[in-house]
């Protein structure tokens, strides 16, 4: 298993895979957690809270990259 995450000025990214297939993303701007597996196979849901929780690091991802920018300035 494992996660993606990141951002940008305007853009942001928090994904889980396990094999390469997608799990769970974060879709900011429906503002909503996605569970991209078909129907035929087991679901794997993810604890309340996750969506919140991928926001939160959105936030601190765009201040510790202001901070960055800052720096190398």
């Amino acid at each position: 298993r494992f996660r993606i995450a990141g951002c940008s000025d305007s853009d942001g990214e928090d994904m889980y895979a396990l094999d390469g297939e997608e799990m769970w993303y974060a879709d900011f701007i429906n503002k909503k957690g996605v569970e991209p597996l078909p129907s035929f196979i087991d679901h794997i849901s993810y604890v309340e809270g996750t969506y919140e929780s991928a926001e939160s690091k959105q936030q601190t991802c765009r201040q510790n990259l202001k901070l960055r920018r800052k720096a190398m300035k």
